[in-house]
């Protein structure tokens, strides 16, 4: 499975909050909620810093984990939680095989997870900046293949 990270969706964690009956306490950034993929849109998913651990966390790799518990959600709301998280609905799936054969076709540039990109920057710009850390412009990739 995996998270996108760079796609907003128009509701944002406090209308999210509140939805579910979690009242802010404190003065919450009001930041977007990300669309985290096109399964399981009613499920959330909390990225953050690993320290500390919340109930279900788990590492993702490079100091990121992962949760799906309420626990985080409350946490942030009473202005407890950690300081660099994201909050997505939903998350892209593969069958079992299927993202194996997508990256031995080289459909994907992997990278590892950069939490300055993931934490720090702006949606709209973290595409260009993971690019960047492979050494690439993403805006100059194209998906149109020719034969000279």
């Amino acid at each position: 499975m995996g998270i996108v990270v760079n796609l907003t969706l128009d509701v944002s964690v406090l209308d999210m909050l509140n939805h579910m009956d979690i009242q802010p306490e404190s003065s919450l950034p009001d930041r977007p909620v990300l669309a985290g993929g096109p399964v399981g849109t009613d499920h959330g998913f909390v990225l953050h810093h690993s320290e500390p651990s919340w109930e279900g966390s788990q590492s993702v790799g490079n100091g990121v984990s992962l949760t799906t518990s309420r626990d985080i959600l409350c946490a942030l709301a009473k202005g407890d939680g950690p300081e660099s998280y994201l909050v997505a609905l939903g998350y892209a799936g593969w069958a079992p095989g299927q993202l194996e054969a997508e990256m031995a076709d080289n459909s994907w540039l992997t990278t590892l997870a950069d939490p300055h990109i993931l934490f720090h920057l702006d949606t709209s710009d973290k595409l260009s900046a993971a690019g960047k850390t492979l050494g690439i412009d993403i805006d100059l990739l194209t998906a149109q293949a020719g034969h000279a």
